[in-house]
């Protein structure tokens, strides 16, 4: 699959990598801060982070989906505020990623750290049919927790 990449600043590929795996089976494309000088992120604060670079997916058929680098999430405390942001194939704006600091102590993103990472998947266009009634299925109605706990 082909992804066209855009670079919308001249830092990009130079200064700053393009969006690459870091190892042959990473499922997500490393996605840098491109920015002129850090960002301080304070607790409970939301930014929205430039990577520098638009993207052309092969159709409607693919979506990019910006998710959370683990290492920040988990070490940090500093994760997408949408928890997972989607890139839909027919924009060809700018990637940007939302960042939002969930910990009690300031972040700081230095100028292209890995702040984000993307991953590209298919996805399907539904045709809605409405209906009075739905096929039964063993869980029925049941909603939140009804499968149990475990």
């Amino acid at each position: 699959m082909e992804l066209k990449i855009k670079p919308l600043s001249p830092k990009i590929g130079t200064e700053i990598p393009l969006p690459s795996y870091a190892t042959a089976g990473s499922a997500g494309m490393d996605l840098r801060a491109c920015i002129d000088a850090p960002i301080t992120i304070q607790p409970r604060e939301r930014v929205k982070v430039p990577t520098g670079f638009a993207i052309a997916l092969p159709g409607p058929e693919y979506a990019a989906f910006i998710f959370a680098r683990s290492g920040l999430g988990n070490n940090y405390g500093v994760t997408l505020p949408n928890c997972v942001g989607v890139v839909d194939s027919d924009y060809r704006g700018e990637v940007i990623v939302g960042l939002t600091n969930l910990s009690d102590e300031a972040y700081t993103i230095q100028p292209g750290d890995r702040v984000a990472q993307l991953v590209i998947m298919p996805v399907a266009q539904a045709n809605i049919t409405v209906t009075d009634t739905l096929d039964d299925t063993e869980r029925g109605t049941g909603g939140f927790g009804s499968t149990g706990r475990q």
